[in-house]
């Protein structure tokens, strides 16, 4: 009885020498998912943190909300009549200039006004009168929700 070895082709059987290791094809997005929903998590609780940091206690209205694409510039009068550009504090003297300096679209710029409840009535006109005064139109006053 005999025994014979079939080859297939080229070389034979088991090749030796050096092997070839193709690259790696697939890219593994499961660490990046991951990443992002942590961020995402992240950014979600304190987004609302962010907004604006002047401590102020708002009138409450029945009025709706306003839809924004973006962060508005925001003008702020506490309830000791100190006014505030964003978180900044500023003299009432220089609120037109510092807002034409940074408003991106000009004068046409939206501008919120947040008023403390225990700030007169004159005082918050005679910031918006300013506000006007140096050309912004589109002003609006801030309120909490009524409940």
């Amino acid at each position: 009885m005999g025994a014979g070895v079939v080859s297939s082709g080229s070389g034979g059987g088991r090749r030796r020498g050096r092997r070839r290791h193709r690259p790696m094809s697939e890219i593994n997005v499961t660490p990046f998912v991951d990443v992002m929903l942590v961020l995402l998590i992240i950014f979600m609780v304190s987004a609302p943190l962010l907004t604006v940091g002047v401590p102020i206690e708002l009138p409450r209205t029945q009025a709706n909300p306003l839809d924004s694409d973006k962060e508005p510039l925001t003008v702020s009068v506490n309830a000791e009549g100190q006014v505030f550009l964003q978180d900044t504090e500023i003299p009432l003297e220089e609120l037109a200039d510092r807002l034409a300096a940074v408003a991106a679209e000009g004068m046409q710029e939206r501008i919120f006004v947040r008023a403390d409840r225990g700030v007169g009535y004159g005082e918050v006109m005679r910031v918006m009168g300013r506000l006007n005064r140096a050309g912004f139109s589109r002003i609006g006053l801030v309120t909490d929700i009524e409940q």
